[in-house]
């Protein structure tokens, strides 16, 4: 690589079990490999050099990903999202190795306490986009209310780190949840995969409760509704965020847990839509466009992490556009902090996160609706966001 080249680095889990979250990824940088080929930054134009390495979904191997990248690929950006374990590991390595990446998808709460800092610390080289954990309980809270008012919920939280930072009394769900009337009820802590949720559903009939929200993944989520319903204490709306943003069809070959879930109407939360109203500043695409490009190019269908994957591309993008010297990691990062860009997913703003180096999104509310063409994600909920349209109603189950 020539001393004036520029090189942006790419974490993508191309194998292993976060595999189906990286193909958004990997679409996007072939879809804008032309963009990317040259740039202008520090007052010429520069040729931009591509590198992906595999995390193969693993922290380890993703730790290593970044070491390549920050040395013999000489890196002068890295971009990653997807993994509770593997995202961390690539932005503590990039920390370490003072290199500039950009991450995302990954709840700013979550982002900090894995790293072992808390609100208001200063990460010199890592910045993220995403929503907190706070975000998420209030779209959630409007999505319980849709389905009948106010009062206890079963909470369905692991033994892991989703589930301790769900229960946690400052960043968790009761602070948001608590002040507009509803309870929350712990049915268990369990560990993945589960071997059964025989405990917790008996605490659901114990407390009454028909309404439960989750993180779990697809496979357990599925286990539970079966044995939920199996006891005779169906839940009449499940809110599920983690796994459940995509299409479970996605996440697990099993037939099983599909048809175990579509019956379950899954709710979920929705950070990105082909209807979100967004343009990508980089290229002039739509939301809706960008959707119906990755289904006529891929044969699948659209999924959440397609739009953040663009926006990641784009910040890239910018960043090397405007710093000073786009050769210097320094000049890059300072860029990254000031940076205010308008994206597909919407306009970031690093300088008025909730804490430093960190642009939130915002949320709407969704739910999983049996379609033709396997699930189909509708809004249903848009309070806190209502620029994006409903593209469906709240349907809980009878």
């Amino acid at each position: 690589m020539s001393s004036s080249s520029l090189c942006v680095g790419v974490v993508a889990p191309l194998t292993g079990r976060l595999a189906p979250l990286g193909s958004p990824l990997s679409y996007v940088l072939r879809r804008l490999a032309p963009r990317l080929a040259r740039l202008r930054g520090g007052a010429r134009r520069r040729d931009v050099n591509v590198v992906v390495r595999d995390s193969r979904s693993d922290p380890d191997a993703a730790r290593q990903a970044v070491r390549e990248l920050a040395g013999p690929d000489g890196a002068h950006i890295v971009i990653t999202m997807a993994g509770t374990r593997v995202l961390p590991a690539v932005t503590a390595a990039c920390e370490e190795l003072r290199v500039p990446c950009v991450s995302t998808t990954f709840p700013w709460q979550a982002y900090l306490h894995t790293r072992g800092a808390v609100p208001g610390h200063r990460f010199r080289w890592t910045y993220d986009f995403a929503w907190g954990l706070d975000d998420i309980a209030a779209v959630f809270a409007d999505l319980w209310e849709l389905a009948g008012g106010r009062g206890a919920v079963g909470c369905l939280w692991n033994d892991d780190l989703q589930g301790s930072l769900l229960r946690h009394d400052h960043h968790g769900f009761t602070p948001v949840t608590s002040p507009r009337g509803h309870t929350l009820v712990d049915l268990g802590a369990y560990g993945e995969p589960a071997d059964g949720f025989r405990a917790q559903v008996g605490r659901m009939r114990e407390h009454g409760v028909d309404l439960v929200t989750s993180a779990a993944t697809a496979t357990d989520l599925a286990l539970f509704h079966r044995q939920a319903r199996e006891a005779g204490v169906r839940p009449r709306l499940i809110t599920c965020s983690r796994w459940l943003t995509y299409p479970h069809t996605h996440t697990t070959p099993a037939p099983a847990v599909h048809v175990e879930l579509a019956d379950a109407r899954v709710a979920t939360l929705v950070y990105w839509s082909p209807g979100h109203p967004y343009r990508s500043g980089l290229d002039g695409t739509s939301c809706a466009e960008l959707a119906r490009s990755y289904r006529q190019d891929t044969g699948a269908a659209w999924l959440q992490p397609l739009g953040l994957a663009h926006a990641l591309v784009e910040t890239a993008h910018h960043a090397l556009s405007v710093a000073d010297d786009p050769t210097d990691r320094t000049s890059v990062a300072r860029a990254l902090a000031g940076t205010r860009l308008d994206t597909i997913a919407g306009h970031l703003d690093w300088t008025r996160g909730p804490t430093p180096g960190i642009a939130l999104l915002p949320l709407v509310g969704g739910q999983w609706h049996p379609g033709p063409q396997g699930p189909r994600l509708a809004v249903v909920s848009n309070s806190a966001h209502p620029d994006v349209p409903l593209t469906g109603e709240l349907t809980p189950v009878r």
